[in-house]
């Protein structure tokens, strides 16, 4: 049924899917193979190699991770490195099958955040770069920084896309930014956009009722100002029953039905129960990710944010002072600093 209305979504903003070839395949594309916790800085390189571009992880990872701990470069992050090279760029949540098939068929590849799941170090967030599909074999192609090329089923890859609110980030020379919008129809449109992410997330809740669905609904809630339904969509998310192939390898110690390493990644729980004076909750949920994650830089300003709630002045300004030790350009952090 969710999948259904996100069709039917698409197919109404975007055109008929008839419309595009049955096979694409982007040439031109550099692979590489990352070192360790360098997805992000590899899978943009990759992306700008697309358009000319030669800079590899040596070169980004050094302005992307502060600090050789940084277990996570956001969405966000790797947004603003290609802007910062010049490219237009587009940052959305939920994506569509088609509105993927439709850049690819126009050449321009799409990074999309996955969940990935590994043998020995269980289920993680991980970058991949679409490059094209094939209809007939209804699979998409990527570049993988960790496995190489590889293919996915349609359904597989928006099963994985989905743990990540089927996050996406496509990049063009400023010349080619206008047609990327065109391409990206309704997706273009931030408002737009967002109210049909709701409408997706809310009929997989219902159909699937599971901690990534009521994780997404918060997320989608959140971004349309709903802070109380978001905090009511994340409660269910944590109380839902944990899925075991997504977290293969959770620590017993480990409470709640989304998978451990969540936090790592999606920040909007935090900042939902951060809004609704959720406090003790916030230093919870960070306790939890900094004791696996040390120098997760983004935990501490969340800490610092809910300390500074509870009106505990110089443990906040602590918290944001190891946040910007940790980043140094972290602009929230040094806002929020700044304004105790």
């Amino acid at each position: 049924m969710a999948r259904r209305l996100l069709f039917v979504l698409t197919f109404g903003l975007l055109g008929a899917a008839a419309a595009l070839p049955a096979q694409t395949s982007i040439a031109g594309i550099q692979h590489e193979y990352q070192r360790l916790n360098n997805c992000g800085p590899v899978t943009v390189g990759m992306a700008l190699s697309r358009w000319g571009g030669t800079l590899n992880q040596y070169d980004i990872a050094p302005k992307l991770k502060a600090n050789g701990g940084d277990v996570n470069v956001s969405p966000e992050e790797l947004a603003a490195f290609a802007r910062a090279q010049g490219m237009a760029v587009h940052l959305g949540r939920g994506g569509s099958p088609l509105m993927l098939r439709r850049l690819l068929a126009a050449g321009f590849p799409v990074i999309v955040e996955t969940w990935f799941v590994t043998h020995d170090s269980g289920g993680m967030g991980h970058y991949r770069l679409l490059t094209g599909y094939d209809d007939a074999k209804q699979q998409f192609s990527a570049l993988d920084s960790y496995l190489g090329p590889l293919s996915f089923s349609y359904d597989k890859l928006d099963e994985l896309w989905r743990s990540f609110g089927r996050t996406f980030v496509v990049m063009a020379p400023g010349k080619r930014g206008a047609e990327m919008n065109d391409l990206l129809g309704y997706h273009a449109d931030p408002r737009m956009a967002r109210r049909a992410a709701l409408r997706v997330t809310l009929v997989e809740a219902r159909q699937r009722a599971d901690a990534v669905a009521w994780h997404n609904v918060g997320q989608a809630k959140l971004a349309l100002g709903d802070s109380r339904g978001a905090v009511r969509a994340f409660d269910a998310a944590f109380a839902a029953n944990p899925d075991p192939a997504l977290d293969p390898t959770r620590p017993a110690r480990v409470t709640g039905g989304l998978p451990w390493r969540t936090l790592w990644y999606s920040f909007g729980a935090l900042e939902a129960y951060t809004r609704n004076a959720r406090y003790a909750d916030v230093l919870r949920l960070t306790a939890a990710v900094l004791r696996d994650a040390p120098a997760h830089e983004e935990m501490y300003y969340w800490r610092g944010r809910a300390l500074a709630g509870l009106g505990k002045s110089a443990q906040a300004q602590a918290a944001y002072r190891e946040a910007l030790r940790l980043r140094p350009g972290y602009a929230a952090a040094r806002a929020a600093l700044d304004q105790l």
